[in-house]
């Protein structure tokens, strides 16, 4: 007796996948008009950048946004490699308030790594995906100009001034700008910026659209360690309030603090995300649920 059902074949297999693309596509249609032509500025750090499977997906999350016409900019971090770089030179890592401390031997090493080993591989992997990216740091052009934060961090800088002109012009000439976070100091001296800081500082200057985090953490937490109190949505004046308690890691305070600045000085929306995730970019920008979490200026509808 026939149940009215075909038989399952490989074509008609191969069309219903090829379905569900053109559905995503199409989803993702209204966003990619949304945001056609903004500047998108992303952190990249954590898992993303050491998990190789997670770099390639992240490469082929920047190609995507590149040939649709959004502009994005990779800040890059680099703290696995720089501690592993100090401890082959004997060099024992410390940290204040969750920032390396830097010394003038330190400051060599942090150099020769951001500048010398993970800016150019980054370039590299972004290249080979077809992203067209070109890597610089804050030396270049004095794009970072920074004062001493902090007389117990030695040479850690924080952003007195920006000059974006090398960013813009690489941008008009399309390419994806790859930034290591290094300055000049107003003593002519390098100095080490924490990267979510310049990511921040260069978002706000650029006049971007998005600011997104990549991190270890599936998003911010209200109460740290406990996995039910994952924010999906959150304003300045809940940041703010978390950073004067204790539930929040000395890791996260830099982030949150450079998000609070980012979004007081116009930046629409800031995003942290699980860089564990494949194509968390993607997933963020192109889908109405997005992941992670949101930090806005005031409370938005949801979609």
């Amino acid at each position: 007796m026939s149940t009215g059902h075909s038989t399952p074949n490989a074509v008609k297999s191969r069309i219903a996948r090829t379905m569900g693309k053109a559905a995503i596509f199409s989803e993702a249609l209204p966003f990619i008009k949304r945001f056609r032509g903004a500047t998108i500025v992303i952190k990249y750090g954590g898992s993303a950048m050491v998990n190789e499977d997670l770099r390639e997906t992240f490469a082929d999350d920047v190609a995507m946004l590149h040939y649709v016409g959004i502009k994005p900019i990779i800040v890059h971090g680099g703290g696995p490699h720089i501690s592993a770089a100090m401890g082959q030179r004997g060099i024992e890592p410390q940290w204040v308030d969750g920032l390396r401390v830097t010394d003038k031997d330190t400051i060599k090493v942090v150099q020769a790594t951001l500048a010398g080993e993970i800016n150019p591989d980054i370039v590299r992997l972004m290249n080979s995906h077809g992203a067209l990216a070109a890597g610089i740091n804050g030396l270049d052009g004095n794009l970072f100009v920074a004062k001493p934060k902090d007389e117990r961090l030695g040479f850690v800088g924080e952003v007195a001034e920006i000059n974006p002109g090398l960013i813009r012009s690489l941008q008009s000439e399309g390419y994806v700008p790859v930034v290591a976070p290094l300055a000049r100091g107003g003593d002519g001296k390098t100095y080490n910026l924490n990267a979510d800081t310049a990511a921040a500082a260069l978002a706000s200057e650029l006049g971007a659209r998005k600011l997104v985090y990549l991190t270890d953490v599936e998003g911010l937490y209200r109460d740290l360690g406990d996995e039910d109190s994952l924010l999906s949505r959150a304003i300045v004046s809940e940041l703010q309030e978390m950073l004067a308690g204790d539930g929040v890691s000395a890791g996260m305070r830099p982030k949150l603090q450079s998000a609070i600045d980012a979004v007081k000085r116009g930046v629409e929306r800031v995003h942290i995300l699980d860089g564990r995730v494949q194509h968390a970019v993607l997933l963020e920008i192109f889908t109405p649920e997005g992941i992670g979490t949101m930090i806005t200026a005031q409370p938005e509808p949801n979609p």
